[in-house]
């Protein structure tokens, strides 16, 4: 019998060697959650397809993968990439980004908005996320998905720290208000 490891380790290979096989392989058994990945950033379904498929087609050209981290984790650090470019190309970011505008503080609402989103169905907080605007979708997804500091978001973006927490903070707001709107209409019904 193969263990997982024995698999990824001729799926990685396979690829290296160019083998199409291994390639389709590697596409069928990650193509959902990098599709997820570019879609939290891009917010859009057929964009986030077209930054998948430039994403695997860079994957699949200069196949660097050397088994510093799980294969996984590197199509993820791959596909954020091309999303960040893919937005960079659209030159929403830079105009987006730059626009700090500050919500009123809702230090109740947010406790209780995390309360309220215990229940709140993944793929729900998925689409909320994807509705904020470019800049604090892309400033929110680095800081909580990938783990990233207001400093490495900063140098990522080419802006300033003041700017990530400022788009953080807008991002929070706008997640617990929509939170609250669509916890209030489901009681509603």
């Amino acid at each position: 019998m193969t263990s997982t490891l024995d698999t990824e380790i001729e799926l990685v290979e396979g690829c290296r060697a160019g083998d199409n096989t291994a390639r389709k392989e590697l596409y069928t058994r990650y193509s959902k959650q990098m599709l997820a990945v570019c879609y939290r950033y891009i917010g859009d379904v057929d964009a986030a397809h077209d930054v998948l498929h430039d994403g695997f087609i860079k994957v699949f050209t200069h196949f660097t993968f050397r088994g510093e981290c799980r294969l996984q984790s590197w199509l993820t650090r791959i596909m954020v990439t091309q999303a960040i470019d893919y937005l960079r190309q659209q030159q929403r970011t830079n105009r987006l980004i730059s626009y700090e505008e500050q919500l009123p503080d809702m230090a109740d609402d947010e406790s209780r908005a995390v309360e309220e989103c215990e229940n709140l169905p993944t793929g729900t907080l998925m689409e909320f996320v994807a509705e904020l605007p470019v800049g604090c979708r892309t400033v929110f997804n680095l800081f909580v998905f990938e783990g990233k500091s207001h400093k490495e978001i900063a140098d990522l973006l080419h802006i300033k720290e003041h700017t990530s927490t400022s788009q953080l903070h807008r991002a929070k707001n706008m997640l617990i208000q929509r939170i609250k709107e669509y916890t209030e209409h489901e009681k509603r019904k």
